[in-house]
């Protein structure tokens, strides 16, 4: 008897060990990125860091140059503006609504200055970002493409604020209206 328990629990443990491991961490699987329509002026690269996943809603039209369909919150695109810091311009547009409590997506381009920002960073309300979330913005193209939560509500004077990590990592930040 003493030999069916040992061999009971030397192959029970193993088994509860993988189990546990199995539902400890959820991880989704990445699907490959789907091409986008041809013309569009939105070329997806492997790895840009904006790959699409089938049934995200973010279908491209032809020669919509990233104006998405409504179903992923993206609209019409509002020029935010142009200002200089560090020696870099910083451009800004907002598509779509900034809606407190929602979602707010912007383009960013970023030029001059030694060489392609390490990292582009926003976010919606304070300059001090009290009460706000810092969303990291995805290379695409030759710009940036960054979705943000709004916080609700939306504090007095709220903007867009951008700020761009260069190479040698010093942080330098712009701040724009949303021009709501």
């Amino acid at each position: 008897m003493n030999t069916v328990r040992t061999l009971a629990l030397v192959l029970t443990v193993p088994l509860l060990a993988f189990s546990a491991g199995l539902t400890g961490c959820e991880k989704k699987s990445e699907a490959p990125a789907r091409p986008a329509a041809k013309g569009d002026g939105h070329d997806h690269k492997d790895g840009d860091g904006h790959d699409h996943k089938a049934g995200d809603k973010h279908d491209h039209k032809d020669g919509d140059d990233h104006d998405h369909k409504d179903g992923h919150g993206h609209g019409p695109k509002t020029e935010l503006g142009s200002q200089s810091a560090g020696g870099m311009t910083i451009v800004a547009a907002r598509e779509g609504d900034v809606t407190p409590g929602g979602e707010a997506t912007f383009d960013i381009s970023v030029s001059g200055g030694a060489g392609k920002p390490a990292a582009v960073r926003v976010w919606v309300g304070t300059q001090d970002g009290k009460g706000s979330i810092k969303g990291k913005a995805e290379a695409e193209g030759d710009g940036w493409h960054a979705h943000a939560e709004v916080p609700k509500p939306l504090p007095a004077g709220s903007k867009l604020w951008v700020e761009v990590e260069t190479p040698s990592g010093a942080k330098h930040l712009a701040g724009f209206d949303l021009k709501q």
